[in-house]
């Protein structure tokens, strides 16, 4: 048997298999190859949905306010609101969980498009196979907010070196003489004053290194 012949009786045997496999195929690919069957996708089973998406929350409707506003509807199971791990300020949207889904459902009905300190919610019931595993994960943590006048009050009170005590005088000293040259460009006459302080810092703030 002659190369073109085997070559002839290959391509006619991949025909064949390719038409059995189509039996019952939702399609075929562009160029040979077996046919490929869609896997049916399982619909979801209706009233089984307790888990709420809430979007556009406004500032200060946080979980405590929350609690006591959809409480009114039935018993919440869960509730989290989606913060930034930095600061820990809302981003305006969380879930949340009802024990019945009657009333989960009743609540997006009702709350979805509903004006409420100048923004529209948007309520949406989530169903149960698109709920994310880790959705719950460190639900019942409350944030407690930062001190930042604290925080600001220790990075300007803390001890420097005497090269980072330098650096900020040089910084200081720069800004002065920009703001002297914006004032004379523009032609006001005025005297700025001179900033009074020593290069060297006081000696309770210098952090001298062994």
């Amino acid at each position: 048997m002659g190369a073109k012949a085997k070559k002839a009786m290959k391509t006619s045997l991949k025909k064949a298999n390719s038409k059995k496999q189509s039996d019952g195929a939702d399609f075929l690919p562009l160029e040979g190859g077996p046919a490929v069957k869609v896997p049916e996708q399982k619909q979801p089973r209706e009233g089984t949905e307790k888990v709420l998406y809430v979007g556009r929350i406004p500032h200060g409707f946080y979980e405590k306010e929350m609690e006591g506003y959809f409480g009114q509807f039935g018993t919440i199971k869960r509730l989290r609101i989606a913060r930034n791990k930095k600061t820990g300020q809302s981003k305006h949207y969380g879930f949340i969980e009802f024990e019945s889904p009657e009333v989960a459902k009743i609540v997006a009905e009702t709350m979805h498009n509903y004006l409420l300190f100048e923004h529209l919610l948007q309520v949406h019931l989530i169903p149960p196979e698109h709920v994310h595993p880790k959705l719950w994960r460190g639900f019942n943590y409350r944030y407690k907010p930062l001190d930042t006048v604290r925080i600001e009050r220790e990075r300007h009170d803390k001890e420097r070196t005497l090269e980072e005590h330098n650096k900020l005088v040089e910084k200081i000293l720069k800004r002065d003489k920009k703001r002297r040259k914006m004032i004379e460009a523009a032609g006001i006459d005025y005297e700025c004053p001179i900033i009074v302080g020593n290069v060297q810092a006081a000696p309770k703030k210098i952090k001298f290194e062994d």
